[in-house]
């Protein structure tokens, strides 16, 4: 029997479908993501939901946590100091935080994997005054469903993610449009 005889029986077909379907459930199991030991525990990253909690320290040291910055407009930026569009918009990071922060505003620059040492030479660099903090391992990255650098997620005070923009770098404009809109809110 030769392979266009085999393809030809309506077996073979059913066995391969039933192959491509058990082949996929088991990717499907294994590329889940694992936030805190369960998949469903944390709510998902996208608008309207709520901003997933996390604990980062800060660069110059100290806990950080996510939970206890509601009641203000959060702009939560996941860089890397390589990423060129990463680079690009951070001066556009500093002057919009510059303007709000007094309004109630936070940047947070939570950077992916890099130490301690590296983002306080970057933070020098830039001369940079908001909060930076590190994600050494990539888990807060992972929980954030973090698929390219930069990626920015806009924050109302109530801890509600209300946009995401992926990629970069944003515009100081679109920024400031962002935030503004965030921060007229009640």
């Amino acid at each position: 029997m030769t392979m266009t005889d085999l393809f030809r029986e309506p077996r073979t077909w059913q066995r391969f479908f039933v192959g491509v379907l058990l082949l996929g459930g088991a990717w499907l199991w294994l590329s889940r993501v694992d936030v805190g030991g369960s998949t469903a525990a944390a709510p998902a990253p996208r608008v309207g939901a709520p901003a997933p909690p996390f604990t980062a320290v800060l660069v110059d040291g100290g806990p950080i946590a996510l939970s206890d910055q509601i009641g203000q407009v959060i702009v939560l930026n996941l860089w890397a100091t390589w990423c060129p569009p990463c680079r690009a918009e951070m001066p556009a990071l500093e002057r919009v935080w510059q303007r709000h922060r007094d309004e109630g505003l936070l940047v947070l620059g939570l950077n992916q994997q890099e130490s301690a040492e590296r983002v306080a030479a970057f933070r020098a660099e830039f001369a940079l005054t908001f909060p930076l903090a590190l994600d050494p391992t990539g888990e807060i990255g992972r929980r954030y469903l973090l698929t390219a650098y930069p990626t920015t997620y806009f924050i109302g005070r109530d801890g509600t993610i209300r946009d995401v923009i992926y990629g970069g770098p944003m515009p100081e404009a679109l920024i400031e449009s962002r935030v503004t809109a965030l921060l007229a809110e009640e």
